[in-house]
């Protein structure tokens, strides 16, 4: 009579088993292997609308970007209504903006903490009023050559937006509005001017910046998709933790993702099911490129090759009059 396995064994071969049928669920449950490729192109995310780009290396907090812009190849300034309406014409699918509360408590379109850097005033945005930032020649400090010219200045009057402006001139158009301060009431702010618009506008409407003010945001309008690098956090590292199992955290619901191109081969099921999951969820997921910092781009043809097959979501450029005519529609 042959002798009975020992009982540990049987349980190691048992906990075996489990280990292997759930390392090919989840393989099978995430690979891409069998995704079909093709059909819907990614979309594009027009960081500021159309305007003039720079060097991202050695850029720094502080840095002036305005003094090291590239020669122009276009009359279009940041953050500007032309600009955005630039963008859309150009095909892209979303623009991104930046807002400052105002003294007065409007919602200036600018990106600089202060007006130094490209305008002809001084001082810091939250400390002026809309008019007097409205009179402020804001391509007054652009150079591409050191400060030996300056092509934008005495074009720039009168063409910082406020806020309303913005949402007047694009009535329908996808935003992503960017909270520029760590400022909880100036989110509440923003909330409360968002309140007044209905349903369908807000639908095309998300919100991205520091975790206090988007925190209040999403308090008082939790129908708007938001995001913030706490948000962001919360929601990727629950997702790494179930995400094999296909289940979607409900930190990652309604929310906005800006995934960087180095860290997002890690995420489950990326690129087709992991974009596929989060818009069941009602979030959007953008592909920024390489780690992500100082607004880094897909701006070229080569840097569009690095996008993988099967990703629809949006990616973040900084050229989309350029790179709209590569990507196949």
């Amino acid at each position: 009579m042959p002798e009975a396995r020992p009982r540990w064994r049987k349980k190691r071969y048992i906990l075996g088993a489990v280990v292997v049928l759930l390392a090919a669920f989840a393989f099978a449950n995430n690979t891409q292997l069998f995704a079909e490729v093709g059909g819907e192109s990614p979309k594009l995310l027009a960081h500021r609308g159309v305007a003039q780009t720079f060097s991202t290396a050695g850029v720094e907090n502080d840095t002036c970007t305005a003094e090291r812009i590239d020669p122009p190849v276009h009359g279009f300034l940041e953050n500007t209504i032309v600009g955005m309406r630039a963008a859309f014409d150009s095909g892209a699918d979303l623009v991104e903006l930046d807002v400052h509360i105002t003294s007065d408590g409007q919602f200036a379109v600018f990106h600089d903490w202060e007006v130094d850097c490209r305008t002809d005033g001084s001082g810091t945005t939250r400390d002026i009023t809309m008019a007097e930032l409205k009179a402020l020649d804001i391509g007054y400090g652009y150079t591409a050559d050191g400060g030996r010219t300056f092509p934008f200045r005495g074009r720039g009057v009168g063409l910082m937006p406020s806020l309303d402006e913005v949402l007047s001139a694009f009535p329908h158009e996808p935003l992503l509005i960017h909270v520029k301060s760590e400022d909880a009431a100036e989110g509440a702010a923003l909330a409360q001017r968002l309140s007044e618009l209905d349903a369908a506008r807000l639908a095309n409407i998300a919100v991205y910046g520091g975790d206090a003010p988007v925190r209040a945001v999403r308090d008082r309008l939790p129908q708007v998709r938001t995001a913030s690098k706490g948000s962001m956090a919360d929601c990727l590292l629950r997702y790494e933790a179930i995400g094999w199992t296909g289940i979607v955290p409900d930190a990652c619901a309604n929310t906005e993702l800006h995934i960087p191109e180095s860290y997002a081969p890690w995420l489950w099921a990326w690129p087709s099911k992991f974009v596929s999951r989060m818009e069941s969820a009602g979030s959007r997921v953008v592909l920024v490129a390489g780690s992500g910092g100082f607004s880094e781009g897909f701006d070229t043809q080569e840097s569009l090759a690095r996008i993988p097959d099967g990703f629809t979501g949006y990616v973040w450029t900084n050229r989309v009059a350029e790179v709209a005519p590569l990507i196949d529609r």
